[in-house]
């Protein structure tokens, strides 16, 4: 964990995606509502640029390492007789990018095109100023949903290849360098979310090649290259996974869905009781993101915050450190959503935030 800064203890924030295809108009929701922990904006329904998996794949378009089906899907073009050649050409820019070399390190900058909110973002910031924020969020896609969801050139998820794994990860990292430094000009702590809801497939039969190891080593590259720039690192999960996976990784916050999925995680309750020993902090979704949030108000969210808490009590946990350390956000991002519902549950956010928190 990185125990050099400050930690968000009881404080809201947000996942990531937006319905809108405004960028102005998820930004004044989230400086409303969030005006502690402000994140940019995922805009999915602005362009498929912005989707989950293609937002981060830019610098590997860019070589010709991933091409693009007729129908618009994203896969390595790993059978074309020159992708060795991508490969070298991949390295030697990752390489000079490390070793802070201005024109390499460009190649892994997140353009407007692909992430229109990031850059309005920090826009915003550098207008307006950041105001009463005490932290700055930003996020980015696992390496684990990405890696499964992108195949290679025979259609199978290029996640279980080693050099495929690697270069999605490597590009993940450097992607996150700059993004770090980005927000960090702002002087405020950086908070960054890895969001990797593809680890629920572990320990399934219809993927028995996830490795728990290959797992870690990409989440662990991520999460070395978070905390090397003195920033805090989350994951957020919207399912019911092995935590262990996280918490040997030593992430900072741990991001759940509180609505779907808290009955699983008692199963792990000794690797949450150190989790919280070690002062991590667990970041509530407790705020449904799909239809059900038409019938929550504060007082539904709340009693099911409380309701988590008052089990963990009762298994062991320090009340004090329940309290203390914890975070709300919703259950997961609110892209899938009408404007409208999206709206209400930052709306409830930023009641909780105000009021309660």
């Amino acid at each position: 964990m990185n125990n050099k800064i400050k930690k968000p203890y009881r404080m809201a924030t947000g996942v990531g995606s937006f319905p809108h295809k405004k960028v102005d108009e998820a930004l004044d929701l989230i400086f409303t509502h969030l005006p502690l922990i402000p994140h940019w904006p995922q805009l999915p329904a602005l362009s498929d640029s912005e989707g989950f998996v293609e937002q981060y794949l830019h610098p590997l378009v860019k070589i010709g390492a991933i091409k693009y089906k007729e129908q618009g899907s994203p896969y390595f073009d790993s059978e074309n007789s020159s992708f060795l050649d991508i490969l070298t050409k991949f390295y030697e820019l990752y390489l000079k990018a490390k070793d802070n070399e201005k024109e390499a390190g460009e190649h892994f900058v997140m353009s407007s095109k692909f992430a229109s909110g990031f850059h309005s973002f920090t826009e915003r910031l550098e207008k307006e100023g950041t105001g009463p924020a005490l932290f700055l969020k930003g996020q980015i896609s696992g390496p684990v949903t990405v890696g499964l969801r992108l195949t290679d050139g025979k259609r199978q998820p290029s996640f279980y290849r080693q050099e495929l794994r690697d270069l999605l990860t490597n590009t993940l990292e450097l992607q996150l360098d700059w993004q770090i430094k980005e927000l960090k000009k702002f002087g405020l702590p950086v908070i960054i979310f890895i969001d990797d809801p593809g680890l629920c497939f572990f320990g399934q039969a219809s993927y028995i090649g996830l490795s728990r190891e290959e797992i870690q080593e990409s989440l662990r590259t991520l999460v070395e290259t978070i905390h090397g720039l003195d920033a805090l690192a989350g994951v957020h999960v919207c399912s019911g996974i092995d935590w262990n996976i996280l918490t040997e990784l030593q992430v900072d916050i741990i991001n759940v869905d509180a609505v779907k999925y808290f009955e699983p995680l008692l199963v792990y309750i000794d690797t949450f009781k150190e989790f919280y020993e070690k002062g991590g902090l667990m970041a509530w979704g407790v705020i449904p993101t799909d239809q059900r949030i038409e019938e929550e108000n504060k007082e539904t969210v709340l009693e099911r915050l409380h309701n988590c808490l008052d089990t963990l009590s009762q298994k062991g946990i320090p009340r004090s450190q329940l309290e203390e350390q914890l975070m709300i956000t919703p259950s997961c991002g609110t892209g899938t959503l009408t404007r409208e519902l999206g709206e209400k549950i930052y709306a409830i956010l930023g009641e909780i935030q105000s009021k309660y928190l």
